[in-house]
């Protein structure tokens, strides 16, 4: 058992995660309440998706607000203060507005020193661990705390009647703080982009290509849009393999029968409850550490790792392996292999 000044070694230690945040609004949607506008059954959308329900923002709910919710539940767990951050990174695709960053009205709202940096990363769905291997090496060799989130308001750009997304996705945001550990950490990260499946998904106005304007509006530009048939083949060519040659890279197993192996928790990004049940079968996880949240909140977009990694902490041991996975539009994928580190007393 250590304490929080214990769990803070000298610079130049490796860099892990001290402490989890989440944050979903109150808002329960059921499936009867997007399905009907979409044509669709309850039974059909939990047939074919695994959710249940999902949690949408409320209309003064902004991405910002419910990034910097989750950000002050990290920033506790760890007993970090504002002022001992040296970076805050926002992941996110439905940001407060084109500008200024979403980062930088979190850190407002923190109440972050001034000089601290904060920037956005838009990697769609893979955003968190995009920006998480980012801070993770800006850190490297540092004394210093890094604010990771994934915040996304889906919500707000969908088609009511696209079952092929207003079926899917729910509103929120979850935060890591990242920062000198005694474990190894962050083991690795790997981050790959596929340009060519840049059309899979998409929301094609808003932008300098297509301004916005009345024609886009009644045109239904601004909708996200998605090819999940496509998007499925693409978790299958690309991300599964993916994994297999990380986790061999790395000595790791997805199984964890090797003898003395460590464990190896899987937090895929929650895409959608069956292609994500059998992405962890293909790739041989155990179902108890193939973890979700998909069935109670949806498709949370960058959100959705951070989240489940935070409603899965409570179940992970000091030494344990964690590989997260991200991916999305772009297209993209990333992967991060974590050492769990001992929570502070404070936790218990």
């Amino acid at each position: 058992m250590t304490s929080p000044s214990d769990a803070v070694p000298i610079a130049g230690a490796a860099v892990g995660v001290l402490g989890t945040g989440s944050c979903l609004p109150g808002n329960v949607v059921t499936n009867e309440e997007v399905g009907t506008p979409a044509g669709v059954t309850p039974e059909w959308i939990a047939q074919r998706t695994g959710i249940r329900a999902r949690r949408w923002a409320k209309p003064d709910d902004v991405t910002s607000s419910l990034a910097a919710t989750a950000a002050r539940t990290a920033l506790a767990d760890a007993g970090i203060g504002v002022g001992d951050l040296s970076l805050i990174v926002v992941a996110t695709s439905t940001p407060d507005s084109p500008q200024p960053p979403t980062a930088a009205v979190v850190a407002a709202e923190l109440g972050v020193p001034p000089g601290t940096p904060a920037f956005d990363m838009n990697a769609v769905c893979s955003g968190f661990v995009f920006a998480l291997a980012t801070a993770e090496r800006m850190l490297h060799g540092t004394p210093g705390h890094a604010l990771v989130v994934g915040a996304d308001i889906y919500s707000r750009i969908l088609d009511p009647a696209d079952r092929r997304t207003a079926i899917l996705f729910g509103d929120g945001a979850g935060a890591v703080v990242l920062g000198p550990v005694r474990r190894r950490g962050v083991i690795a990260t790997r981050l790959a982009s596929f340009p060519d499946h840049r059309d899979l998904i998409s929301v094609p106005a808003g932008g300098s290509r297509i301004p916005a304007s009345p024609e886009s509006l009644a045109d239904g530009l601004h909708y996200f849009t998605m090819d999940g048939r496509a998007v499925r083949a693409f978790v299958e060519d690309h991300v599964g393999p993916m994994v297999d040659d990380f986790l061999h890279e790395h000595g790791a197993s997805a199984s964890g029968e090797e003898s003395g192996a460590p464990r190896v928790h899987f937090v895929p990004h929650q895409a959608n409850g069956r292609m994500i049940e059998k992405l962890a079968a293909d790739l041989g996880f155990p179902p108890e550490r193939a973890h979700a949240t998909v069935r109670e909140y949806g498709n949370t977009g960058a959100a959705s790792v951070p989240v489940t990694l935070d409603h899965t902490a409570s179940r992970l041991a000091p030494g344990d392996l964690v590989l997260l996975a991200g991916f999305g539009g772009g297209m993209a994928a990333g992967l991060a292999l974590l050492e769990w580190e001992p929570r502070p007393t404070h936790h218990t």
